[in-house]
């Protein structure tokens, strides 16, 4: 069983099997085969993925072939990232 949520809309994901790369978010309609909805994805790391053996893939929030995908389901936005980082900065800026 595959749980999480929807890096895209934040939706409820519940699959009884794997993912596959039609797959798509029932709420968004986005790809679920992803390299934004993948474990692995990392934007700090080489091509932005953890897995060193992977392809690179362009469009990371479209969906592709990479057999080394695995569902994160953590959901998100796509400023998240940024977001945090302003937190941060906000957080330990002089006054």
């Amino acid at each position: 069983m595959i749980k999480g949520k929807c890096y895209f809309c934040g939706a409820d994901i519940e699959l009884s099997d794997k993912i596959f790369q039609k797959d798509t978010c029932e709420s968004c309609k986005r790809d679920l085969h992803s390299c934004v909805q993948c474990k692995f994805y990392d934007i700090r790391a080489s091509n932005q993925c953890r897995e060193p053996l992977s392809d690179f893939v362009r469009d990371k929030e479209k969906r592709n072939i990479c057999g080394y995908f695995e569902f994160a389901g953590g959901g998100g936005t796509p400023g998240a990232v940024e977001d945090a980082k302003k937190k941060l900065d906000d957080l330990f800026k002089k006054k």
